[in-house]
């Protein structure tokens, strides 16, 4: 799993923690639903301005988006070591 996957499933998880349709998060986020699915799906990497946008929408602080992302990166290595 790649940075870009890591972060798809960590969006997918917070935003259906947030009761959000993609439809939902990329209003919120000023996003289109399509770019918010390939973000998910870890087709597209986020840049820092979209990260900030999808924070905003999520009510989360960006470093924690990123902080969740590096740690499904750890999760995932250490399963990989094992």
């Amino acid at each position: 799993m790649d940075a870009g996957e890591a972060f798809g499933k960590v969006l997918r998880h917070v935003r259906r923690e947030a009761g959000l349709t993609q439809e939902q998060l990329g209003f919120e986020a000023d996003l289109r639903r399509t770019y918010v699915s390939l973000l998910e799906l870890g087709q597209q990497q986020p840049s820092l301005t979209t990260i900030l946008k999808l924070a905003a929408a999520l009510r989360r602080r960006p470093g924690e988006l990123l902080d969740l992302t590096a740690n499904e990166l750890n999760k995932e290595k250490k399963t990989s070591a094992s």
